[in-house]
Formats: C-alpha cells, structure tokens, sequence
C-alpha cells in the first residue's frame, strides 16, 4: 500500500493514496475520495457494447456496490405500494402540511436487503432479508430506502438503512451477527454512509430532531461512544439535517474523522468521539457530499442554501473557524456529488452539471464547462481519466488537465444515482434497475 505525505509548515499529514481495485470495502474506494490506480479502464460503452453483464436488481437503491473477494455486494429496498385510496389517506394524514409534499413517495411496506453478485458472471448468489418495515414515513422521491453504502471489513458486511436499522452479517455463512436501531427522523430519507475503523463502527445520525454521532462495536453492536452535533441556530428542524459520510485522516500520527454536518464540520477523535477541531460555515444543511484531503487541507461543500467549498486546515484544535479556513469558493458547487483531488486540481459537478476544475491551492478557477443532465453520483479518477455520471443514464469522461477534455460520452438506459467503482480492468455501474459490469470480466 502506498500513502502521500503532505507538508504544509508543521503539519504531516497522511492517508491511503488510490490503491489497486482489487478491492472497494466502502463508499467512494479504497481511500474514501473516489480515485483509484487503474489500468485500460474502458472509455466507450452502450447497452449493446463493451458490456461484460447485466444483472436486473430486486427492488430500488442507491448505495454503491463494494466487493473483496468473488462476490459484489450492494443493498437494496424492495417496495410494496399503497392502494390508491390507501395513498391519498397517506397524503392527507402525512404529508398535508409537508412544503416538498409534491416531491414526496409514501409505500405500504419495504424489505431491505443485502444482495450478492458473482463478479464474473453478474448471477445473484446471495440475497438476504435484513428488515421488513411497515408505517413508513413518506421519503423524498430523488432519494431511496438504501441510499446508503455498505461497508465490507474482513469477511463482515455492514449495511446501514439510516434510523430504519443497521446489519452486521457474515459473508462467509451468509447469516446475520446483530442488529442496530439507531434514531434520527431523517425527513426525506436515510443518506450518510458508515465507515470501520479498528474495532468502530461509526456514523453520524445528523436528523432533524436530534443530531449526534455514534460508534459501535463492530462485533457486537454495541454502543462505545456517541457524541453530540454543535448547537444549531433556528427553529427550523428541517434545516438541521444532514447526510454527509465520514472521512479518517491521520494528523501529525493522530486519526481524525471529518464528518460535514449542517451548519458545522467536525473533527473526532475515532477512539472517543472527542471533538478536535470544528468550523461553522453558515445555514447550509443536507450536506451530501464526502470531505477530500489533500494539501494539509480538507475540502468541504457546505450544503443547501447556497452551496460553497471551503478549504480548511487539518492542524487546528477546538473551534477554528476564524484561523484555519484557507479559502472559499463559491461559484457552481455541488450540493450532492462529492469533489475528487488529482494532484494539484479540485474537480466538482454541479448538481445541474456545470463541471468545474479548480487550483487546489489556492482556489483559483482554472476552467468551467456545462455538461448536460442532472448530477447525484460522485465523480471517479481512475486509469488517468475522470468519470462524471448523470441522473439521466450518461457518463462524460473527460482527461483531467488544465483545459477541458472530453474523452467520450456514453449512454445506458435507465437512472445513474450510485457513484462507479473499479473492479480490475473493468467499472460496475449501478442504474434504478441493473447492476452493470462493463469492460473486460
């Protein structure tokens, strides 16, 4: 394994740099921040080329799929719709005084679940039953009941459904280790991904009532620590949630989690969930994307209302808000795809598909192109390429650079929501019915 090492004044920083993809354990990678070393990726692909298989998916998702070993595993929620007359009773009881009740879905029931696939041949081997939930709450309609990632440590899978419930199940005899109910009315639907790190499971429960985060056994699922978000200003609990992923970094040989939440960004220390550093940015909430690092800095988009990414130092303690933000963009970030660092260049798409490429030293714009569709998946380097999937079902891969290169665009049927991942000399793409291999098997 490789790592960069970042030095800036006193301040050593390391993490995992992109790794070979013979494995992807969590969201975005080997090191969390959507790159990875690559060799003929494939650049060109349809319904009726370059596709190594096609596998229809049970139900609706859109986490990622994550792999170690010759099985590919994802989550997914298979629904059971009301009636139409139970489905107009729903709306009145539920959503008759919600402001985004046009953008919301209401179901009877929903089964979540853990599916395996066979990397080579894409046939369900596994597909196990975690929760069956009834009296749901509406969830948005751009969202899902498995938007959440998995995670993958050793031969243990942990899928998370937000406050719906988290699994721990065992890969090798396919059974279930324990169960977790972790409370956070979340309002529109779960989000934030978990990470393992040592013997933690942790996640942020940032929900419109309460917001904390939480560490468990990863054995048992037990509680080891849970701390509580900063104080939020308003009284709007809407605008307290948030749905960002954690992101451990090493400072000065001490781990750190960065965890974006509304309003403020954090840093834990994972053994305790002892606050290190923190920076409040404003009114922004529903954050989505994942925090980048790169520099001594990490690089946080700071969500709804007016969404910018601010560059922050890693090397502050207590609150740093005044000291440590190194600079700010503002034009054209995204409120749900994540950033991803090549070398010296920030890389971002709008969520209306305005890509940007930005000096991650400074801040500096280096260029800007609209790219057509709308944008939910993070981005991926890979193979010296960068891959940008849009809801609509394209991907625009483009050379990365100092001036705008587009390589190829390439359509599937169907929405793209899952951000990509690598496996050997070939991408697995998730659309709301198919998990994809496509390239070399």
């Amino acid at each position: 394994m490789r790592f960069w090492f970042t030095l800036i004044a006193v301040v050593c920083v390391s993490f995992t740099a992109a790794t070979s993809a013979n494995e992807w354990r969590q969201f975005r990678g080997p090191n969390g921040q959507g790159q990875v070393e690559a060799k003929n990726l494939p650049t060109t692909w349809s319904e009726s080329e370059n596709i190594a298989w096609k596998t229809k998916i049970p139900g609706r998702g859109w986490s990622s799929p994550v792999f170690a070993g010759p099985t590919i595993w994802l989550t997914t929620a298979v629904e059971f719709p009301l009636s139409e007359k139970e489905l107009a009773e729903a709306r009145e009881k539920k959503l008759a005084k919600n402001p985004l009740a046009k953008e919301m879905s209401l179901l009877s029931s929903v089964d979540l679940r853990a599916i395996g696939f066979d990397a080579v041949t894409g046939e369900i081997k596994q597909d196990i039953e975690l929760f069956k939930l009834t009296e749901l709450d509406p969830i948005h309609s751009l969202n899902s009941f498995a938007s959440p990632s998995p995670v993958l440590d050793s031969n243990l899978l942990y899928c998370h459904f937000g406050e719906l419930g988290t699994a721990c199940v065992d890969t090798v005899s396919n059974t279930i280790v324990w169960k977790k109910q972790l409370p956070s009315k979340h309002s529109v639907g779960p989000g934030s991904s978990p990470i393992v790190t040592g013997d933690l499971f942790i996640v942020p429960c940032d929900g419109t009532e309460q917001q904390y985060v939480i560490a468990l056994n990863k054995l048992t699922g037990e509680q080891v620590w849970k701390t509580k978000r900063p104080p939020l200003s308003g009284d709007v609990d809407e605008m307290h949630k948030s749905f960002s992923t954690p992101l451990q970094v090493t400072v000065n040989g001490r781990d750190q989690v960065i965890i974006p939440g509304a309003q403020w960004v954090v840093a834990y220390d994972p053994r305790d969930g002892y606050e290190i550093w923190k920076v409040r940015y404003g009114d922004g909430f529903s954050n989505v994307p994942r925090p980048v690092v790169g520099h001594g800095m990490a690089y946080i988009c700071t969500g709804f209302m007016s969404p910018q990414l601010w560059a922050i130092g890693l090397d502050g303690q207590g609150d740093v808000s005044q000291t440590h933000v190194k600079f700010k963009v503002t034009k054209q970030i995204p409120a749900m795809p994540s950033p991803v660092l090549v070398y010296d260049q920030l890389y971002y798409v709008s969520d209306q598909g305005v890509v940007t490429c930005v000096n991650a030293l400074s801040g500096d714009q280096i260029w800007t192109r609209r790219i057509s569709g709308k944008y939910s998946s993070s981005p991926l380097y890979a193979d010296g390429k960068l891959y940008f999937l849009s809801q609509e079902g394209k991907t625009t891969v483009l050379k990365p650079g100092l001036e705008y290169e587009e390589v190829a665009v390439n359509q599937l049927d169907g929405q793209l929501m899952a951000s990509p991942v690598v496996l050997d000399e070939s991408l697995l793409l998730r659309s709301q019915t198919h998990l994809y291999r496509i390239g070399k098997k």
